[in-house]
């Protein structure tokens, strides 16, 4: 059969000699890989939630050539815009698998090492790209007019926007004519980079003013008594949440949003109801219904639900996909026999030249090798075997779902809970149980859930490429040095953003009278870090304390006698928000780090509150038979309400675009697919990019610098309470919405510019 593809004429045709892979495209590219890639992993910290790169790095990738031509350098080609987008989109995909899945040692109660961390990135990063490229031809180019890989398209489509004249000149006869048409129906202007730029600077300003200065309060909130007693309704208003609501939709940021409700409007008021008047706790918690908080319910019940809906949303995202997973393993054999695999090096046109089969083969045996060896990782060879085929199988899955429904609804998630559920029980079946397992059993999900998000990420990038007539081997060259960078500095990020928010807590206050033997504790010493140790300076032995009794599981930090001196509450999932002498602290929820956590322990120890996980489970069940998305529903059912609530106010905004832009598509004779790469390429979605890059990359600056500005920020917290009304008094609340109102009107109106100025007919 004649593939879609046999008649393909992409931008540039293949036998155009044009600048690609020079050293200005990959070093951009990387850079700005790494910049999005740390917004990404604080996302994924908050919410569970990244956005792809791929079209803002393309954006900013065409502004800074262009800017740099006005002073006599070059302008880049087309094919140089599409190295820098390839380069640039590997730190996004690379930040979800570690936010995912690296927390859950901490949860675990293990340290979260930078060895680990890196290596993991790292290892899971070149995988997926090496087990892409056999699929790329049965995936990109056979596929092709099948598998729409929306945003790849529209990540072609901004950069042949974007093109310059050399690039343009160089363009094929079809494209040319394409070109005319568009410039003739007045969609021919190049993408405004300066909305990127706009919203970056909107964005870092916004959360600067915010958090650093408490110009404003961060969360609004309102707390109801009876009859919704412990009710409450709040929303974190900040610019990166309200970029990621609009970027993902009105339909899914409206479920999450429902999730929300569900748990704060109905769960928790409902525990309250039916368990004030025990008189003692009841299980898991640890003090009376009576005494604990909306957030101290959250915390001893909510959680669990929350974790069996998402596994079970995760599950039931899978099971959808079964058909595509079986067309992606027929189709990941056919790429490695399929059309073109016997070619000659030689003979193979340049838009078809991939890396060859000696190099990835030989490149995954060293990777495996790696992994193997890798003391930190733990891993042994039933491990090693197990990332091979599971890694390859997702990966395969996870490019096709990618074609199909795009890397942003890519149930990535739903992978990991489905690799580590076979891994646990492959190991406990084998009788192999405790801390060391742990390790080994998340290292096997973290890696293929770092290969399966970058594979999916890769193919993608592959297709831009095949659109614009890039030459692949250049692209997985390009993805594969973006990758490793990004690998290197996100682990660190993560280890920092954990420490800035880690509170110590007296074990006095935690758990009155605990100690332990000292003799079997691991060598060495730890100390404080952060602004509690200006206060102690010790260096103590740390003990990972692995049962509830007489205290938390948790990490210790105990004397020379075994007696317990501090509880270490970790930034990421802390239970603490606040240090001992009253400052508040800013922790993370990382949702799917905690559900990753909760699989491995229930499943290898059997002690899990089953009762509340399957309840959970239920209620992501009832909304799929509604035919509701369970997995985004049960993400917010799991997070905090305020989180929800911007990414709604982000996904209503979208839906009046797009209710204003559907009107002007009617008139211009637009069809659904034309809308939908209209829509996901308007000013609105590069203004949201940027609040998003913005607002997250102030966050982790803020994070970074909590230690060495604690006196700081101390002192303007305490200004602002006694003089802000913004920060503090009888209308914080009402008044702290007035900012947040004005960035969410700004993104409207820039959204609908577009919409305004464009044609009502088309030629």
């Amino acid at each position: 059969m004649t593939p879609p593809s046999a008649k393909f004429e992409p931008y540039i045709p293949d036998g155009t000699a044009m600048r690609e892979f020079t050293l200005r495209a990959v070093l951009t590219g990387t850079v700005l890989g790494i910049i999005f890639g740390a917004s990404s992993l604080y996302l994924v910290l908050k919410v569970g939630l990244t956005v792809s790169a791929s079209i803002p790095v393309a954006v900013i990738s065409l502004a800074m050539f262009r800017a740099f031509s006005k002073v006599g350098v070059r302008d880049s080609t087309i094919l140089e815009n599409n190295i820098t987008q390839t380069a640039g989109s590997a730190g996004e995909s690379i930040a979800f698998g570690i936010g995912v899945t690296m927390p859950a040692i901490l949860i675990l109660g293990f340290d979260l090492e930078l060895t680990r961390v890196l290596l993991v990135g790292l290892l899971g990063g070149l995988l997926g790209i090496l087990m892409m490229v056999p699929l790329r031809r049965a995936l990109i180019v056979h596929e092709h007019g099948v598998l729409k890989y929306p945003e790849g398209t529209a990540c072609a489509a901004v950069l042949r926007a974007g093109a310059n004249a050399e690039s343009r000149a160089a363009a094929s006869p079809s494209a040319q004519a394409e070109m005319r048409a568009a410039e003739a129906a007045g969609l021919g202007t190049s993408p405004g980079a300066k909305v990127v730029f706009t919203g970056f600077a909107i964005g870092l300003l916004y959360k600067t003013l915010n958090i650093a200065f408490k110009g404003w309060k961060d969360v609004p909130e309102k707390v109801f008594g009876a009859p919704l007693k412990s009710g409450s309704v709040g929303a974190e208003i900040s610019p990166e949440l309200v970029g990621v609501g609009y970027i993902i939709g009105p339909r899914i940021a409206s479920v999450m949003c429902a999730g929300g409700v569900l748990s704060y409007l109905l769960l928790i008021p409902l525990i309250k109801f039916f368990g004030e008047g025990l008189p003692g706790a009841l299980a898991p918690a640890t003090a009376p219904i009576s005494e604990l908080s909306a957030n101290g319910i959250r915390s001893a019940y909510i959680l669990y639900i929350g974790a069996g809906a998402v596994a079970a949303g995760g599950i039931i995202s899978l099971i959808q996909a079964l058909p595509t997973i079986w067309h992606g393993l027929r189709g990941g054999f056919a790429g490695l026999r399929g059309p073109g695999a016997a070619v000659a090096a030689g003979d193979t046109p340049r838009t078809d030249r991939d890396l060859s089969m000696k190099f990835v083969g030989i490149g995954i045996v060293v990777l495996i090798a790696l992994i193997m060896l890798a003391p930190s990782l733990h891993m042994n060879l039933l491990g090693a075997l197990l990332i091979v085929v599971l890694g390859f199988l997702f990966v395969a899955v996870s490019s096709r779902l990618t074609g199909e429904i795009g890397s942003s609804s890519n149930p990535i998630s739903g992978m990991t809970v489905a690799t580590l559920l076979f891994t646990c029980l492959v190991f406990l079946l084998v009788g192999w149980k405790g801390g060391t397992y742990y390790v080994t059993a998340l290292s096997v999900g973290a890696i293929v859930c770092i290969a399966a998000s970058n594979g999916g990420t890769t193919s993608q990038d592959l297709k831009t490429g095949f659109l614009l007539g890039g030459t692949p081997k250049l692209q997985q060259y390009a993805i594969l040095i973006g990758a490793f960078a990004s690998a290197v500095l996100l682990g660190p990020i993560l280890l920092k953003l954990n420490d800035s928010a880690v509170v110590y807590m007296p074990s006095a206050q935690v758990a009155p009278g605990l100690a332990t033997d000292v003799a079997k504790l691991e060598p060495g010493t730890q100390g404080l870090v952060g602004p509690q140790a200006r206060d102690d300076g010790k260096q103590y032995r740390v003990w990972h304390k692995t049962d509830a009794a007489g205290g938390p599981a948790g990490k210790y930090f105990v004397d020379e006698r075994g007696a317990a001196v501090w509880f270490v509450d970790p930034g990421i999932n802390g239970a603490y928000s606040k240090r001992p002498d009253g400052t508040e602290v800013r922790k993370f929820d990382a949702p799917k780090a905690t559900l990753v956590s909760y699989i491995i322990k229930g499943i290898l120890d059997q002690k899990l509150p089953w009762a509340l996980v399957l309840l959970g489970v239920m209620i992501a069940v009832t909304m799929q038979l509604s035919f509701v998305p369970a997995l985004a529903f049960a993400v917010g059912v799991y997070l905090p309400l305020s989180a929800s609530t911007p990414i709604f106010v982000g996904g209503l905004v979208r839906w009046l675009v797009d209710r204003k832009m559907r009107r002007r598509a009617t008139h211009a004779a637009l069809t659904e697919e034309q809308f939908a790469a209209e829509s996901d390429k308007s000013p609105g979605v590069l203004l949201a990019s940027g609040y998003i890059a913005g607002g997250a990359i102030a966050g982790i600056v803020i994070a970074f610098l909590a230690g060495v500005l604690g006196d700081f920020d101390a002192a303007v917290t305490k200004w602002a309470a006694a003089h802000n009304p913004f920060f503090e008094g009888p209308h914080a609340d009402a008044l702290a919405l007035i900012p947040f109102a004005l960035i969410v009107g700004f993104l409207y109106l820039v959204a609908r510019e577009k919409l305004l100025s464009a044609p009502r007919s088309r030629p």
